[in-house]
Parts: C-alpha cells; structure tokens; sequence
C-alpha cells in the first residue's frame, strides 16, 4: 500500500516510517467512515492507551526512583489523560490527516478533543503492531519530551479536583449545565457553569465541551481555594 503525501508527510511528523501502513491508514479512520471495506481506529485506541500506559509508568519510576505511588499517580494521569493525548495529537498536526465521515468533518471533528485524544492512541498502537514495544516506546518518550520530567505532584485535572474537594467537604459531586452555545456547526463554541449544591459556580467557554468543564471547574476550585 502506498501512502497519500498527506500521510507520508504525517510520517515525517510523527518520526516514524511504517513499513505496513496499513496499520496508519486505520489508525487514522474514524467510526463515522467505516464501511465494509474499511476498518476504523476503535481496536487500536483501545490497545494504544494500554502501551501508553505502560510506558509512562516504566517512565515515571526511571525518572524519580524515590517517588510514592501516591505521588506517582496524579502524575501518570495527568500524561496519559485525554488532554495531554489531544495536545501532542495538535503537536504533530493529526488532525490534518484524520479520516472523518460528512457528520464529522461538518462539526468540527479535525479539532475535537476527545477524537484528537482518541486517534492518538490509535496511532501509538499502530507504531506497537507495525514495529514492536521497543520503538513504540522510543515514539512516546520522543513525543511527551519535556511533559515527563515536567509533570507535576498535583497534576490532577480541574473536575478531578474540584470533586476531590466537594467530597472533602461533605457535598455531593459538582455539576455541569451547558449554559449557552453559539457559532457555527462546525466550530462551535460552548459556556459551560460548574455549580456546588451549596451555591458557588463558576463558568467558562470553549471549543468543546470537555474543555469548557475543565475550564469551569479549575475557576471554581481557584475560587473555593483563595
């Protein structure tokens, strides 16, 4: 099989030349193209984010030897978590080679969080299937790079925390109203107000959903936590 220029050029981005690319081809298919003659990247997420985890936690326990697991966790979520998989995917400009369905490409899927996250994890597992652990591993640590060393104890995400808190506190889990929405179906913009059952909110607008409750929640905790 040979590869688009687009894909080719993907390649280069990546660090990686696949010698099946059938592997990157799926890896790069979304559920909404799938056809009976095409397979989409929904296995290889799921294989991806295992090798994903297991290279950071080899990672992490290399990087600080003398770290607890309650200090090693926080950690490791904050590198494998989909934030952190959606900003290397933006690094390596993934999304310009995604393969979208209609519905998709219509709503603004090239730049969605949880699809660039997805995808991947989809394109590690394709590295893992076309070349083995060792160089999978070598990708991840060269496309992580500074983030490993850089990590932080309390890396945890804003929902993550802010629910840590309320529990602290004896309240039940914060909620998440989407409050407004505007632009155009395929970059829309979404408000999003993280509320307490005691009363405090807070609300924040972004391009996901995903990104405006994270948003929330961290201006809410700041609040709660002057």
């Amino acid at each position: 099989m040979k590869l688009s220029s687009d894909l080719s050029a993907f390649q280069a981005r990546l660090g990686y030349d696949f010698r099946d690319p059938s592997f990157l081809v799926r890896a790069v298919t979304h559920s909404s193209m799938v056809s009976a003659h095409r397979d989409d990247n929904q296995r290889q997420e799921f294989l991806g984010d295992r090798v994903l985890g297991l290279v950071m936690a080899e990672a992490l326990l290399s990087a600080d030897a003398a770290a607890t697991e309650g200090q090693l966790a926080p950690r490791f979520n904050a590198l494998v978590r989909k934030e952190a998989c959606a900003d290397v995917a933006r690094q390596i400009d993934l999304g310009a080679v995604l393969k979208l369905g209609r519905s998709e490409m219509k709503s603004g899927g090239r730049r969605k969080e949880a699809l660039l996250a997805d995808a991947m994890e989809a394109v590690i597992a394709a590295v893992y299937q076309d070349a083995g652990f060792d160089v999978a591993r070598q990708t991840i640590l060269r496309l992580w790079g500074d983030r490993i060393n850089n990590v932080a104890d309390d890396a945890r995400d804003p929902k993550t925390a802010l629910q840590e808190w309320a529990q602290g506190k004896g309240e039940p889990p914060p909620s998440y109203v989407e409050v407004a929405r505007s632009g155009p179906d395929h970059q829309p913009v979404f408000t999003i107000e993280a509320r307490l059952k005691s009363g405090p909110s807070q609300r924040a607008t972004a391009g996901s959903k995903r990104q405006a409750e994270q948003a929330a929640a961290k201006a809410l905790l700041e609040e709660l936590t002057k």
